[in-house]
């Protein structure tokens, strides 16, 4: 149970708008503020849906008629949900607000199909990790993000194809799937994973890049190119040399499994020259939180993100 779960009748649950965009404003600008501050702010526009119907919905929750949480479900696959943005305003926490918005975004969900849904938790942010495991979302996996740089002459020791089904029979076959839970980014999302099928792998092959490692001794490793996009630059510096914001460019993969440290190397070296080719600036690559993983990207010349994510999930099939 929630530990917040005596919550006020007082406490309305209706759908976000465009119109609240100062309202939750007021109550996110002071989250995280050691860690550059909170990204609802900076997203809430685009973030938000523009209409009801669309496999999203963002819930907010008033007291009183202010604004006093917000939570948004989204429709990965017709029976995967994800949920994401859970803020709650410091002068109604441990209120029931969060409980509140978790029943209506579970309901929601169930009513699109729903049997599972999932959330991300950055692993230091122990309070919403509490939170998560309080209000029934069991732990399935972790993981982390290495960061090869783009480069278009990188080279490993073995031959990297773009063979959708080499790279699905290798996945298929991996400790990697095995400790993600099948799990990969999903291109549809940022910031969300889901379960990945032959058919992502087919699509991904057309529309943004995947790979398979051909090792001595057959397939040695896979991952695909969930998508690139284009992220503000948080710099005052450069931001007053310019009248324009200054972006840059990131190119996301959403899942690397490998067989050992010489197929790393292939791997992360045809990211580096997709990368390149696709005119990114930056690259994040999801990798299993696993020791092997972890020390093998380092090992091969890449660097890796300080902190893991964890991901749970509930299940959506019982009331």
């Amino acid at each position: 149970m929630s530990p917040d779960t005596n919550a006020d009748a007082s406490i309305e649950i209706r759908r976000a708008t465009h119109e609240d965009y100062d309202a939750v404003v007021d109550f996110t600008s002071d989250i995280w503020p050691d860690r550059g501050g909170d990204y609802i702010p900076r997203i809430y526009h685009d973030w938000l849906e523009d209409e009801p119907g669309q496999g999203k919905k963002t819930f907010l929750a008033e007291v009183d008629g202010e604004a006093a949480g917000i939570l948004q479900g989204v429709m990965l696959s017709p029976d995967e949900a994800w949920f994401q943005g859970m803020r709650v305003a410091a002068d109604y926490r441990r209120q029931g607000v969060s409980h509140r918005l978790n029943e209506a975004t579970f309901e929601w969900a169930r009513e699109q199909g729903a049997t599972i849904g999932r959330v991300m938790v950055f692993s230091w942010n122990a309070a919403s990790l509490g939170a998560a495991r309080a209000s029934g979302y069991d732990p399935i996996t972790e993981f982390r993000f290495a960061h090869p740089e783009p480069d278009s002459t990188a080279e490993g020791p073995y031959r990297v194809s773009s063979d959708p089904a080499a790279a699905w029979r290798y996945w298929t076959h991996s400790d990697a799937r095995e400790h993600l839970n099948g799990l990969g980014l999903a291109p549809e999302e940022s910031w969300a994973v889901r379960e990945l099928t032959r058919d992502d792998f087919d699509r991904l092959a057309d529309e943004t890049a995947v790979f398979a490692v051909e090792g001595e001794d057959g397939l040695a490793g896979t991952a695909y190119r969930s998508r690139t996009y284009d992220r503000e630059i948080d710099d005052d510096d450069a931001a007053a040399a310019s009248d324009e914001a200054t972006t840059e460019t990131w190119a996301e993969y959403g899942v690397a499994a490998w067989e050992d440290v010489d197929a790393a190397r292939s791997l992360f070296a045809a990211i580096a020259r997709d990368a390149a080719e696709s005119g990114a600036d930056e690259t994040r690559v999801l990798i299993p939180e696993t020791a092997r993983y972890v020390t093998d990207a380092p090992y091969a010349g890449v660097p890796i993100s300080e902190e893991p994510d964890f991901v749970l999930g509930i299940d959506l099939t019982g009331e």
